[in-house]
């Protein structure tokens, strides 16, 4: 997946490819199974990630409509100041022109935080 930013997001069991450039974990808790080394990341901005009680909460129900209020709830929280200065690192990095890849372990990256954090760091580097 590729952002128009640039962004690429991939999760970490996927084998790192040459234009993957800055590589960033977005999770908040280290990938199972998998070593540093084999990782391959550059940064852990374990900040632009959902609080632990707003996560904890959407993993109890992941229904639709139960994803749309996760969605509401965690942009709320990537307004917050210590989610703010993570988002600000991430920005800088794109900014700095090179590619950013957000790197996670989730199964379902349609329906996690990931692509909320896309949009939400696509609007800050259109308007930030």
């Amino acid at each position: 997946m590729t952002a128009d930013s640039g962004l690429r997001v991939r999760r970490v069991y996927d084998p790192q490819e040459d234009g993957d450039g800055t590589r960033v974990l977005v999770d908040r808790l280290w990938p199972r199974g998998v070593s540093k080394e084999r990782a391959v990341i550059d940064r852990w901005l374990k900040d632009l990630t959902p609080s632990d009680e707003l996560r904890s909460w959407y993993h109890e129900d992941r229904s639709a409509t139960r994803y749309d209020t996760f969605v509401d709830r965690y942009r709320a929280e990537l307004a917050d100041p210590v989610h703010a200065a993570a988002v600000d690192e991430l920005t800088a990095l794109v900014r700095e022109g090179g590619p950013v890849t957000l790197v996670t372990a989730v199964k379902d990256v349609p329906h996690s935080h990931v692509p909320v954090l896309v949009d939400h760091v696509e609007h800050e580097l259109r308007h930030g």
